[in-house]
């Protein structure tokens, strides 16, 4: 590798905050790793680590020198990527960190960009929007699919809009929504409900819409995981909210309705994001032409 492997021993040590842990993910010993540190710290004449018998942090030099080595370290990995594909095409790894609300939708994107670039494996992670936000800036992930106000938020990320989340009630066949062609959301609280857990966003923007109506919800079920959801919906004995593009891929299960909700009627715009650094690697500049197109297509079906 280019780039000197101190620097990957630092990365390594501010990821794990742990000098044995980092030693053994670096496959060394933790003496070989402190005077790794110490050597850095000698090369470039600061303390980059706060000193004591355990880890307690970096200083304010090492944490800078961290974020260097991060940029360094996409700066080679995206080199290789450009020479790669000058050979052979695009090849490599995609790490794609997912909001649990796209993780189906998300499909109509990975799909498009694996029949263009054959030759890279993709990694889909289900994350909550702060993991990904979190992992972007840490080089951890190299994309991200949110909630697009969420990424308008975030400070130095690109985002595209892919598609909007209409939201519907899903409830069992049968039920008390019965015959009915949509249902309103103060409504919906008549019946024991299923949700993703509050440390979603997808579940605070519900939690939201219910505050401006003035109604306090209380679900019987909350889970981090749609398809452990859409199971308890199937049992008959839960409903649960959720964006219909979580159905448009997978289809409606068996025994379940599918009521969209109204009064008021909410949508939430859904994009990918991206770290606006330049340049950007070639994987991710054709992860951006995927997404423009997926954008259009969805655009032309609206």
């Amino acid at each position: 590798m280019m780039i000197a492997r101190k620097y990957l021993y630092l990365i390594a040590l501010a990821r794990e905050k742990h000098f044995g842990r980092a030693a053994l993910a670096c496959h060394i010993s933790p003496s070989t790793l402190s005077a790794a540190i110490s050597d850095l710290e000698a090369e470039l004449g600061v303390a980059v680590v706060e000193r004591g018998k355990q880890f307690t942090g970096l200083t304010p030099e090492g944490q800078c020198v961290v974020d260097h080595a991060h940029r360094m370290v996409a700066g080679e990995e995206g080199l290789r990527q450009e020479l790669a594909s000058l050979r052979n095409g695009l090849s490599g790894h995609l790490r794609l960190g997912v909001i649990p609300t796209a993780l189906t939708v998300v499909a109509s994107l990975t799909s498009a960009f694996s029949r263009r670039h054959p030759l890279v494996t993709i990694d889909v992670l289900s994350l909550s929007t702060s993991e990904i936000l979190s992992r972007l800036q840490d080089f951890e992930i190299d994309a991200g699919i949110v909630y697009v106000e969420s990424g308008l938020a975030a400070r130095q990320l690109l985002t595209i809009p892919l598609w909007n989340e209409n939201h519907v009630l899903l409830t069992p066949s049968g039920g008390p929504f019965e015959g009915r062609d949509s249902v309103t959301w103060i409504e919906a609280v008549q019946v024991p409900l299923c949700l993703l857990t509050p440390d979603m966003q997808n579940r605070k923007t519900i939690d939201a819409v219910f505050a401006q109506l003035g109604c306090t919800i209380q679900p019987t079920l909350e889970s981090n995981s749609l398809i452990s959801m859409l199971a308890h919906v199937c049992s008959g004995a839960w409903s649960a909210i959720l964006p219909h593009s979580v159905l448009d891929l997978i289809g409606v299960p068996a025994g379940v309705q599918v009521l969209p909700l109204t009064e008021p009627a909410v949508a939430w715009a859904t994009g990918l994001v991206v770290p606006q650094r330049e340049p950007r690697s070639p994987m991710t500049e054709a992860l951006l032409v995927e997404a423009h197109s997926l954008n259009d297509s969805f655009a032309k079906d609206e």
